[in-house]
């Protein structure tokens, strides 16, 4: 198990959504690895990831579970959702060129809408897994 090819990952991430057109229409240039103050009203995020062990008997390797967010304080949920389908078109079996590593597969495994009344935003948080080898 290693973290090697963590930030090999998120850089790949940030620029396959960065360089999407349609992507872009949607968001601008509003693609952050941190929630951003004084944000854009529709933004994407980079969020959290865990990983976990997937060496075997022919090499090193990891299996990243990456959080990708859409946030809006736009009203309903209808901006987000076009903004988290077309990242899920984009990584959906993207083939991504990894600094350290090479990545086998990239694949969709769940997502979830919510609505933050307190800070008055609401956010389509999608979870990806992706299979490395080191």
């Amino acid at each position: 198990m290693s973290y090697e090819a963590g930030a090999a990952l998120q850089k790949a991430l940030f620029d396959a959504l960065s360089v999407d057109s349609a992507l872009r229409e949607l968001v601008g240039t509003a693609i952050h690895d941190a929630d951003p103050d004084g944000a854009a009203d529709l933004y994407v995020v980079l969020g959290p990831e865990r990983v976990a062990g997937a060496s075997d008997a022919t090499g090193a390797g990891a299996v990243h579970r990456a959080t990708i967010g859409v946030v809006t304080t736009r009203a309903g949920f209808r901006a987000a959702k076009a903004a988290a389908a077309r990242i899920s078109a984009i990584l959906h079996d993207a083939s991504l060129p990894l600094a350290t590593g090479r990545l086998v597969a990239l694949d969709f495994l769940d997502a979830r809408a919510s609505r933050d009344r307190t800070a008055r935003t609401r956010r389509v948080d999608m979870t990806f897994r992706a299979r490395i080898e080191l």
